[in-house]
């Protein structure tokens, strides 16, 4: 073989090398997405399908991180938009459902990491509108919406896999508020609302709440992870960690992570104790009541398990 072919066939190589490569980051979100619009008529539907589509293909397809996602990977989540008004100048308002589940380790069973209704949200979209993903800048209050939601699906996910693995999107989100704040929009100051997106960012990211990053990942990894092998080592190590609750509660009662673990745990729990023992479901049902009072028919089922 002669130097120049040998050459031209080394560099034709390195080509196909770089071209079959894995690109940077894939698609961490596997989304359902649903916009309702039965509270307004004076609005044609065909805004809303294509209002849905739009978001559908944004938050199924962006890249939000560097992070590698196989397909079979990507986080399961539920974006559910209620649309109660639309105003002359085009822009929606409404309520905002954001869901998110992840498997538990050799098991069929799903467990739910967040549900939280963000009760206020508004933006402007127009048919044909579209929807731009950057880091460094809000191209659109829709955008910064999904953006702020895709980073704390995979902040949670991650954190449920590794101790605080989710810092980085916790960051990301934090930088999209940041940038949102400037536009005026409802939900990005914590200072207006207790229980609105920024609140909750907070809440996750500071203390003393944010002690509820470390119940999160004792609870899924070292909890309902090991359930399948040894299910009363998996409920003891939930058992152990869920005085963080208590803990959070006393220093602050009104923390949105408290209702957000409610929304999230508290029925499954019913589920977790079933085959404790009678001393023990009686105590995390005390602990339980102790925090969210308001819950006495839920907690009750903990405590005694409807018989089967």
């Amino acid at each position: 073989m002669s130097f120049p072919t040998k050459m031209l066939l080394n560099l034709l190589l390195a080509v196909a090398v770089v071209a079959t490569a894995p690109t940077a980051g894939a698609a961490e979100l596997r989304c359902k997405v649903e916009v309702n619009a039965d509270a307004v008529s004076n609005v044609s539907s065909d805004l809303f399908t294509e209002l849905q589509q739009a978001i559908s293909e944004y938050i199924n397809n962006t890249a939000f991180t560097q992070a590698q996602f196989a397909p079979g990977e990507r986080i399961d989540c539920q974006l559910f938009f209620t649309i109660n008004s639309v105003d002359d100048a085009g822009n929606l308002a409404g309520t905002l459902q954001v869901q998110s589940t992840r498997p538990v380790f050799d098991s069929v069973y799903t467990t739910t990491l967040l549900n939280y209704k963000d009760n206020d949200i508004s933006f402007g979209y127009t048919r044909g509108q579209p929807l731009v993903f950057s880091e460094n800048s809000v191209e659109s209050n829709l955008t910064a919406l999904l953006d702020f939601y895709a980073y704390l699906i995979m902040a949670i996910d991650f954190d449920s896999f590794s101790p605080r693995g989710g810092s980085d999107c916790y960051d990301a989100a934090a930088r999209v508020v940041q940038l949102a704040r400037t536009s005026g929009e409802k939900g990005w100051r914590a200072i207006d609302d207790n229980k609105n997106r920024a609140s909750l960012l907070a809440a996750l990211t500071e203390p003393p709440a944010s002690a509820i990053r470390d119940l999160i990942y004792t609870y899924h990894r070292l909890g309902l992870d090991r359930m399948s092998v040894s299910p009363d080592k998996g409920r003891a190590e939930i058992t152990g960690a869920l005085p963080t609750l208590q803990t959070i509660a006393q220093a602050a009662p009104m923390s949105v992570v408290l209702s957000a673990f409610r929304d999230a745990k508290l029925d499954e729990l019913t589920g977790i104790y079933s085959k404790a023992n009678t001393d023990e479901r009686a105590d995390i049902a005390a602990m339980l009541l102790s925090i969210y009072p308001t819950e006495q028919e839920r907690i009750g089922l903990i405590k005694d398990p409807p018989q089967r």
